[in-house]
């Protein structure tokens, strides 16, 4: 049996609901949560520093944990570097978060699918080749940067009502372009994922990755493990002492909590 962890990166804590739902699931697996605080947010870097960045990231988790899986826990990072990390370390699986812009181009009645992410993920044109594999639905993206930090930044000490707000203003945008099917493509977003249901009401449907992609993990899991899991661990970038907003992620999730450039 593989007792090698499954590492889920992502920039800040946008991944960390994937990494739960994973667990929640395969409660017999180990895992590593990455975060890169020491460059958040990725949404607003080049496709070519991404790459660096990642592939730095990915040298050092390889020496440290031999993880088994890397699960790219951004869409930001996948639409701009999976490639190339494959290319990079074939003898490491990945699995990559993207749009899920299957699902909503079946689900749309009007043809009209939006997709909120990041700048980078927005502007990639991984999204139209998406778009145009799945039934050639008009894609209408927004970019929103701000609900990024908002979320990072403010999401638990944030009323309700101010994130039903935010949520509200940018299901607007959508609305006045005729979307009625919404891919939430920033993987902080799925944070929000049930003010986005009850702000779109009846007439947008919201979709999300977290489901397939702990789905496409345990295809590549050789057997699931059954045994209680090994201790798992919450690293940051930066040698800055932990924030306590990540200590008291660290004691939500029961995870060791450490900076990786000190293990």
């Amino acid at each position: 049996m593989d007792t090698r962890p499954v590492l889920f990166i992502d920039s800040g804590i946008g991944g960390i609901l994937y990494c739960r739902h994973f667990l929640s699931r395969n409660p017999g697996e180990s895992v590593i949560y990455l975060a890169d605080r020491l460059r958040f947010p990725y949404g607003t870097r080049e496709r070519g520093e991404l790459v660096s960045i990642l592939v730095s990231l990915i040298e050092k988790i390889a020496r440290l944990a031999e993880p088994k899986i890397a699960v790219l826990a951004c869409n930001t990072a996948t639409v701009s570097a999976l490639a190339e990390l494959r290319e990079r370390f074939p003898y490491l699986p990945f699995v990559g978060t993207v749009p899920a812009i299957k699902p909503a181009a079946l689900a749309s009645k009007t043809g009209k699918v939006g997709v909120l992410g990041t700048r980078r993920t927005i502007e990639d044109p991984y999204i139209m080749e998406l778009a145009r594999q799945h039934g050639g639905c008009t894609i209408t993206g927004i970019a929103a940067p701000e609900l990024v930090e908002f979320v990072e930044r403010r999401f638990d000490s944030a009323a309700e009502s101010e994130k039903r707000a935010m949520v509200s203003t940018y299901l607007n945008r959508f609305r006045a372009a005729g979307v009625d099917a919404l891919v939430l493509g920033c993987t902080h977003f799925l944070f929000l994922l049930d003010e986005f249901r009850i702000e779109a009401a009846a007439d947008i449907a919201v979709f999300d990755s977290v489901e397939g992609i702990s789905r496409r993990v345990e295809s590549l899991l050789e057997t699931a493990s059954e045994t209680p899991r090994r201790e798992n661990r919450l690293l940051l970038t930066g040698s800055a002492p932990p924030e306590p907003s990540w200590r008291a992620w660290a004691d939500r999730l029961g995870f060791r909590l450490s900076l990786l450039e000190e293990t």
